[in-house]
């Protein structure tokens, strides 16, 4: 069942100050095409592998989730762990996704989570289960915080009309800015004394009728976080080819090529609304007033 996670966040590995630049992204759920994209684009920015976080889902929905392990595993991108890492590290039956039952996605998650699973080594694993389920670090004296979903559940689905849920899982974390996933739709909210942000997924795009898909980059200075949402452009065409090769679902191989979800059971309303609605890149400054050094 694709049911909540029973296990908490734990720990959250400290990583101390970082200077940015920094990019943030979502799961590239088997999706080269775009992850190779985004690599290029992050010299292009001149932002090191080091500076690279990505929110969890490595491998998912698409054809190439072998190779999205390996690429990230070889470029030293910092990951934190996703509902998909915590399934197959287990090698369990199904992908702990959280789809609300009957809808189209948790009665397509069988297929390509198998196809995902059946392509994992005992080394993917293995590293899977020894990713961190959050990361810390301080950027201009501004202390972030990166989880997969929720802080409490994995594999809780947020959204920015969720205030008060967003506010509720912040307190429940040593943070004055969270990025986290799992969700797939980029926003960012300011909850008052804090700011959540999301990513979206970079291995597919955000329910806004365009194949493009997002990134953050996020910077600091003077206590002042600022966080931009950029899309990327990459072959989304040679995804959708290989995924209906593999047989894959083909309501995500439309997905990829139309930006439409196969369903949106699990979207509130005011995001279910906004079905189809071409996002803008978008940057946000924000104020810390509890800064923890220089």
């Amino acid at each position: 069942m694709n049911g909540e996670s029973p296990r908490r966040l734990g720990p959250i590995r400290n990583l101390g100050p970082l200077s940015g630049p920094l990019i943030a992204f979502g799961g590239p759920l088997g999706n080269i095409d775009a992850l190779k994209a985004l690599l290029i684009e992050a010299r292009a920015l001149k932002v090191p592998p080091e500076n690279m976080i990505c929110t969890g889902d490595v491998a998912a929905y698409c054809a190439d989730p072998a190779p999205c392990v390996e690429t990230l595993r070889a470029a030293n991108v910092r990951v934190v762990m996703g509902n998909c890492e915590e399934s197959l590290a287990a090698d369990a039956q199904d992908c702990g996704c959280n789809f609300i039952a009957g809808s189209t996605c948790d009665a397509l998650a069988g297929a390509w989570y198998q196809f995902t699973r059946a392509r994992m080594t005992a080394p993917d694993r293995a590293w899977m289960a020894a990713l961190p389920r959050g990361l810390s670090f301080t950027m201009g004296g501004v202390k972030l915080a990166v989880i997969h979903g929720g802080a409490r559940k994995i594999n809780r689905y947020l959204f920015a009309s969720d205030r008060r849920a967003l506010a509720q899982e912040m307190g429940a974390l040593d943070a004055d800015v969270v990025i986290a996933g799992h969700s797939g739709l980029p926003f960012t909210t300011d909850i008052g004394d804090g700011l959540w942000h999301n990513p979206g997924a970079l291995g597919l795009p955000a329910n806004d009728g365009t194949p493009r898909v997002w990134y953050a980059l996020i910077t600091a200075a003077a206590g002042e976080i600022t966080i931009a949402r950029r899309p990327l452009d990459y072959d989304y065409r040679a995804q959708a080819r290989k995924m209906r090769a593999a047989r894959l679902p083909e309501a995500y191989a439309r997905a990829i090529e139309t930006g439409l979800w196969p369903d949106t059971a699990i979207l509130p309303e005011a995001e279910t609304r906004a079905t189809g609605l071409a996002l803008a890149p978008l940057s946000v400054a924000w104020k810390c007033s509890n800064l923890v050094g220089p």
